[in-house]
């Protein structure tokens, strides 16, 4: 199923992304909680593209596994850097003929030891010209993009953040994915203003569920999200109990979802760090009961 397909009216899409492991035992790992996230029949299933390309191979291996082993869509993350635009094209031929049907059209980190992002000679510069490129040249692909609710960390403010939105679903964007966040109220403003931008396409919120509050921090921390600071101070005072802290931020993800689901959200997407027990307890919470 493509991304234009899924968010119709009267429905509701759950997304789950993950990322390539970089073992062997990551993949058994990987599989063993797909398994697990399978059952509750997500609209599909995302895979990361390594930093410079990093994974693109596997990360087509990886979906077209998805697929084949629970019949489930899943999504390709794409990105601009360190390619030429037929170099672009070649692995995007290369995703189609392997039964991808779905891109997530990302412009991408700067690689490794460089400051600011700066494309190749031949390339594209940002994830509207990647957007239009896939559009034009492979129109039967479906295609997500990503959104801030807090702005882009490398964007000088979020009206030009903003701006650079609309440009992604102007040039053919199906839906915006956003950016992880914890207080809804950055995600419901950012909602007004992309209707007041005319940008119509289905906005699905991302939710990383907290599990280990060293992470998050340095995760929130680099994405510069707004965290709030009654939860903090309740992680930090179970820093030492693991269990502690993921029940504290399970709780908080469910209240969450709960309140994005009744403000009339088209789904939400778990980044789930290729793990299954807090997406679970947060579904069965929100009575999204898996299959047999």
């Amino acid at each position: 199923m493509r991304i234009s397909e899924i968010y119709r009216p009267g429905t509701f899409g759950l997304s789950i992304e993950i990322f390539p492991p970089k073992s062997t035992d990551g993949d058994a790992s990987l599989f063993e909680n797909l398994d697990r996230l399978a059952k509750y029949q997500p609209s599909f299933i995302s895979c990361t593209y390594g930093a410079g390309g990093s994974t693109r191979t596997r990360t087509v291996e990886l979906c077209t596994q998805i697929q084949r082993r629970y019949e489930i869509a899943a999504t390709a993350h794409f990105t601009c850097v360190g390619a030429t635009q037929d170099e672009l094209r070649e692995w995007l031929t290369y995703a189609g003929q392997q039964g991808v049907k779905n891109i997530m059209a990302l412009r991408g980190d700067p690689p490794q030891g460089q400051e600011q992002f700066v494309h190749v000679e031949g390339g594209l510069k940002n994830a509207n010209e990647l957007v239009s490129l896939i559009r034009a040249e492979f129109p039967e692909l479906g295609i997500g993009v990503a959104g801030y609710p807090e702005k882009h960390p490398g964007a000088c403010d979020l009206a030009t953040d903003m701006l650079n939105l609309k440009r992604k679903v102007d040039a053919g964007a199906d839906a915006v994915f956003t950016q992880l966040f914890y207080v809804n109220d950055h995600f419901y403003r950012f909602r007004d203003e992309c209707g007041r931008l005319g940008i119509n396409v289905p906005l699905v919120p991302g939710i990383m569920p907290i599990t280990e509050f060293a992470r998050i921090k340095r995760i929130t921390a680099m994405c510069k999200t707004d965290f709030p600071q009654d939860l903090a101070q309740k992680l930090e005072a179970v820093q030492d109990d693991k269990q502690a802290q993921l029940e504290i931020g399970v709780d908080f993800a469910i209240e969450q979802c709960r309140q994005l689901i009744e403000q009339g959200v088209p789904g939400i997407h778990f980044y789930a760090l290729n793990k299954s027990h807090a997406c679970e307890m947060i579904l069965n919470a929100l009575d999204y009961a898996p299959t047999a």
